[in-house]
């Protein structure tokens, strides 16, 4: 009797323990509530699907925009804003202002304007635009990483500063773009600069006072990155000591890259936090012999510790500046017969990866984009010593071609056949919605020095359509595509004249969103593709759409300002084809469809 008493008492006290350590994570319930948009990506999983259903198929036809709000700086909008009770919190590109409007109000009155005061040095050291991701919010405070690498927590009521630390250091090109992500009880916050030739790392700060909890390095000895040697997978293997230096030439690792500028998301079941990290430094792979490991890598990182659980690299030595950043979705899946808890990534190198998030296990690699020739495929035979290796073609290749070679018709381009740009989820049909570029390049890397806080590229590119290595006749340079990823197959696409550069966002009334360079925002029907509605905005959108419901209502919002990676010739105001990082002379024909500009526009159905 005792005994069961004990055993009753323990069960009701762990039960109780559990409660309360889900009652503490307020935003695990505030993302479940479809009428607010209380994350960057709209959850932790990154699916970016929201379960309001006023907009339907049948209905969107009629949407009309319902009220603009202009941010009052030009340059790249990427990102989107959040909206937290009747409350709409907006972003601006460098110098970062965030405002505070009033959903309530008709007027949506501005509750309040933060300008931080940055040092204009700053913006120089940037590499593709002055952009900025978004906002995060928790414990009743919004969470900003400014260009300067400064991480603010202000009070989501008043606007008032909180607290502040120094994630970086601008002066060696350590710069932020990234929105900071509030996880449980932590804000992590990436780094940017690989171009500079910056370590990457991904930080862990206390959302209540800033507190560093833990720092975990993408290359260097396994104190920096995190790594367990005797634990850690990599494909199913243990790594071995010190792997973030092994694959590296002497001390390179310490000017490595693999920088962490894209997005995060987290398993709370798990407990485990998944990004990926970008290029190796200099995009001069003769320079850095060696698997450059762990730049191009997915990451599975325990949130409270950041001891990396396991790794896969999906670009051994870089050799076309294929970032890893893109955001990790996490999603259930039936595969083969059963419920898998997958992660789906689509990489910049042009393959859609499936991957069971539990332990690593590579389940799918397929191209996504048809253009994508520089490498024949993944190799997913686990009894081959290239087991999780792209198999390059010759070719393609950067590394094979030498320096002062210039390798040409390499699809995709650097900008990838995505980049930062997130997709979208819908569990009804299964489906990925997923904005794409659809541009080949020509690279020819050169020899390069380090110096800190300088440019550390070694490498000059010109971009183009890829219908030119097709031979097809077409000239786009987008598609937005419908991907099942437990086959990794395209289920449909549509052309887009431009690379879509805007995040999408599906929703249960059976309706896709997305925004397009020229300042389109479209919606199509999720299941077939059918455009069912667009509308010309002020500016290109860069933005990543999103929907909320106020008053009943449901509305869809985004930034649009043209600019970003694919934007930049107009943003900055450059003209030389192979500027930009060799993204100027492809989107030129842009500056005859839209110009710059920094607006939100919100649409409703009417009344």
């Amino acid at each position: 009797m005792h005994k069961l008493l004990l055993s009753t008492s323990v069960g009701i006290l762990a039960l109780f323990a559990a409660g309360a350590a889900n009652a503490d994570d307020e935003l695990l319930t505030l993302q479940k509530d479809p009428k607010q948009w209380v994350t960057p990506t709209g959850d932790y999983a990154n699916v970016r699907h929201s379960g309001l259903k006023q907009i339907t198929t049948e209905n969107v036809g009629k949407l009309a925009p319902a009220w603009q709000f202009s941010t009052g700086v030009l340059r790249g909008h990427e990102g989107a804003p959040l909206v937290v009770g009747d409350v709409m919190y907006l972003h601006t590109p460098f110098p970062n202002i965030v405002y505070a409007l009033d959903l309530k109000d008709p007027d949506h009155k501005i509750l309040w304007k933060y300008e931080p005061k940055q040092d204009p040095s700053v913006v120089p050291v940037m590499c593709c635009d002055t952009v900025n991701r978004g906002l995060a919010y928790g414990d009743g405070k919004i969470f900003l990483a400014q260009a300067d690498t400064t991480l603010v927590a202000l009070d989501a009521k008043t606007g008032k500063l909180v607290w502040s630390v120094k994630n970086g250091d601008p002066s060696k090109g350590q710069t932020s773009t990234a929105a900071p992500h509030v996880f449980k009880d932590k804000v992590f916050v990436g780094i940017a600069g690989g171009e500079f030739g910056v370590r990457g790392h991904i930080t862990a700060y206390s959302v209540k006072d800033g507190k560093q909890a833990w720092r975990g390095y993408s290359m260097g000895p396994d104190a920096d990155t995190l790594i367990d040697p005797d634990k850690t997978t990599h494909l199913g293997k243990v790594v071995g000591k010190d792997s973030g230096i092994s694959t590296w030439q002497g001390d390179q690792w310490q000017t490595g890259g693999g920088t962490t500028w894209g997005w995060y998301s987290y398993d709370p079941e798990l407990n485990l936090v998944y990004y990926g990290s970008g290029n190796p430094s200099t995009w001069n792979p003769v320079q850095r012999p060696g698997d450059n490991r762990w730049s191009m890598t997915i990451w599975a990182r325990d949130l409270d510790t950041g001891k990396v659980k396991w790794l896969y690299q999906m670009t051994p030595h870089d050799e076309w500046d294929y970032d890893g950043i893109n955001e990790m979705v996490l999603a259930d899946q039936p595969i083969g017969g059963k419920t898998v808890k997958t992660l789906v990534h689509f990489d910049r190198n042009g393959f859609g990866y499936t991957l069971d998030r539990t332990n690593g296990d590579l389940l799918v690699a397929e191209k996504y984009d048809p253009a994508v020739n520089w490498a024949t495929k993944v190799d997913m035979d686990k009894a081959s010593p290239t087991y999780g290796r792209p198999l390059v073609v010759d070719k393609y290749s950067t590394q094979h071609n030498g320096e002062d070679t210039n390798t040409q018709n390499v699809c995709p381009a650097a900008l990838g056949s995505k980049d930062q740009q997130p997709a979208s989820y819908d569990a009804a049909t299964g489906l990925f919605l997923v904005p794409t570029n659809h541009v080949c390049m020509d690279y020819e890397p050169f020899r390069v020095s380090y110096t800190a806080g300088q440019p550390y590229v070694g490498a000059t590119l010109e971009m183009f359509p890829a219908g030119r290595v097709l031979g097809d006749g077409t000239n786009h340079t987008g598609n937005f595509i419908a991907w099942d990823a437990k086959v990794g197959k395209i289920v449909w696409s549509n052309k887009e004249q431009f690379s879509v550069w805007g995040g999408a966002t599906s929703t249960d009334g059976g309706v896709t969103f997305y925004g397009t360079l020229e300042g389109y925002l479209k919606a199509v029907d999720t299941k077939t593709g059918k455009e069912l509605y667009k509308y010309k905005t002020p500016s290109g959108i860069i933005g990543n759409v999103i929907t909320y419901e106020a008053g009943g209502k449901q509305y869809v919002a985004v930034l649009s300002g043209v600019g970003g990676w694919a934007g930049i010739g107009l943003a900055a105001g450059l003209s030389k084809s192979n500027e930009g990082l060799g993204a100027v002379g492809n989107y030129a024909s842009l500056a005859n469809y839209t110009a710059l500009g920094g607006v939100l526009t919100v649409f409703a159905l009417p009344n």
